[in-house]
Parts: structure tokens; C-alpha cells; sequence
């Protein structure tokens, strides 16, 4: 495995597998890996000849009041990962590296990046698609793999690529939980103990309302209110947003009717944390 700082080192060694026939497999990471992404990367590495795993944070995603700086960073680790599982190229940038100075060029997805985490992070999602499509370009992947955790990005970056006419295979890869039902997360070690535990609250909302829409509840007012109800139950829990929405469109609707994406945030102590499901009728 190899680790490479600039767009002209990934690009060569584009070309050289390009040359002798290997498919190319993306996941696009911001570090800090863990078993989560790991699955992501195993599972490119079975459906791929060769795996580049980009270790970029992003600054551009991120808005003038979060926690780009503090945002946790471990490349050592990240590189025994990566090499556990068989990648072969860390892409790991300086942000000058993938931004001019006097950079101004963007990609947007409209529409689907208004509610969710959309509504709440201005900007965010522009930030996601320019970077994502900047390494679509640098590394001209034949599939890219992204986690359904992060089920608002997963929609828009399946919208941009079709749009587009990106000729690029989106793979979608099951959210990954610790033993205790805990969505996976690199901002999971900023919770203490206390938190820690305190954010088990999420899953078990969520288990909730999985389990009344399969005893048949088709009321979303119903369903929203029975997780804000589970997670004020919570001291520590600090409700960002509770929606359902057309796992499609993400739009939201007033009953269930056909595939359902059912998607909270919520801050526990000062860290933010977002969790989902997607439900079928």
C-alpha cells in the first residue's frame, strides 16, 4: 500500500492500472477510520482490482462556527487500516493541495439538500459535492462507496452522479453499529462516559419507531412524536431534527405510503450526532 500528498502521484498511478486493465474502486473518507469504513473499503476491495481510499478533511464543507480544527485526525491509524483491508493507495491531501488560492468553481445538488442536515449546515452540501466530484475526477473511479448513515449525502451524490452523467457505480454500504446499537461515528470519541452512554438514546428512538411502523402505524405526525418523546427522555439529549421523508426525493410526507427514509440529529452534550433508518412498505 502506498500513501500519496498530490494529485499528480494519484494520477500516475491511475494510469498505470488503467493500463494493465484493473478496475478502479473510491471510498472517500475525512480519517480517522474506523470499523465503519472499514466495510466500506473490504467491500471495494471484493468488487475491485484496485482500492484508493481518499483522507481529506474538507474544509470547505464544514461552516464558519464548527469543528474543522478540532475535527480528529490519526493517519497512522488510518493507514493500518486501510492496509488490513487491502487498499492500495492512501490519497491524503493538504487542502492547498486540492484548492487554488483563488479557487471559485463548484458543484451543487439543489433541491434535495434543503431539509435534513442540509437545512441546518448552509453550504454543507455544496462543499460535499465539489470535493466528491474533484476526486471523481482526480482518481476516475469505475465505483464509489458510501455509507448509508450519511443517507441525505448518499441521495445527493446518487442525484449529482445521474444528472451528471457521471459514469461512476454508486455503492451504498449498510450503516455499522457498535455491540450496544451506537451508530459508528468519528465524532463518537468526543463523548465522554457519560455521553457515550447517554447516546444510545438515538438507536433506541429509532428502534421504537421501527417497531410501531411494522405493527402498522402509518401516521408520521405519530411516529415523529413517539422519537421526540424516547429521546426528551434523555437529559443529555438535545433534539436537532426529527423527519421522514421520501427516501427518493426526501421530501417530507404525511403518511406512509411507500419506502420511507425516517432520519434524526441530535446533540448530545455538544457533539452532534445523526442516525437513520429506511423503512418499506
Amino acid at each position: 500500500m502506498k500513501i500519496v500528498h498530490t494529485i499528480k502521484e494519484v494520477k500516475d498511478c491511475i494510469n498505470s492500472w488503467k493500463k494493465e486493465g484493473f478496475s478502479v474502486g473510491l471510498v472517500p473518507t475525512m480519517g480517522y477510520l474506523h470499523q465503519g469504513h472499514a466495510s466500506l473499503i473490504k467491500k471495494a476491495v471484493n468488487e475491485n482490482d484496485r482500492v484508493v481510499v481518499s483522507v481529506f478533511v474538507n474544509p470547505i464543507q464544514f461552516g464558519p462556527n464548527e469543528d474543522l480544527e478540532k475535527y480528529p485526525r490519526d493517519m497512522d491509524n488510518d493507514s493500518k487500516l486501510v492496509e488490513s483491508c487491502g487498499g492500495a493507495l492512501i490519497f491524503n491531501p493538504a487542502p492547498e493541495e486540492m484548492y487554488f488560492k483563488d479557487f471559485s468553481s463548484y458543484a451543487e445538488v439543489t433541491g434535495l439538500t434543503e431539509g435534513l442536515c442540509g437545512a441546518k449546515r448552509p453550504g454543507h452540501f455544496r462543499g460535499v459535492c465539489t470535493v466528491v466530484t474533484k476526486l471523481f475526477n482526480i482518481v476516475q473511479p469505475d465505483r464509489a462507496y458510501f455509507g448509508e448513515k450519511d443517507a441525505q449525502q448518499l441521495a445527493v451524490i446518487k442525484r449529482m452522479v445521474r444528472d451528471l452523467n457521471m459514469n461512476i457505480e454508486i455503492v451504498p454500504c449498510p450503516i455499522i453499529r457498535e455491540e450496544d446499537g451506537l451508530a459508528k461515528s468519528s465524532r463518537n470519541t468526543y463523548l465522554n462516559a457519560e455521553e457515550r452512554a447517554a447516546a444510545l438514546i438515538l438507536n433506541k428512538s429509532l428502534t421504537k419507531a421501527k417497531a410501531a411502523l411494522n405493527d402498522g402505524e402509518k401516521n408520521v405526525a405519530a411516529i415523529i412524536s413517539l422519537i421526540a418523546d424516547t429521546l426528551k427522555s434523555e437529559a443529555l439529549a438535545k433534539i436537532d431534527y426529527i423527519e421522514i421523508v421520501d427516501s427518493s426525493s426526501l421530501e417530507k410526507v404525511d403518511n406512509v405510503k411507500s419506502s420511507i427514509l425516517v432520519a434524526i440529529a441530535v446533540y448530545i452534550g455538544k457533539t452532534r450526532l445523526i442516525d437513520n433508518f429506511t423503512f418499506n412498505i
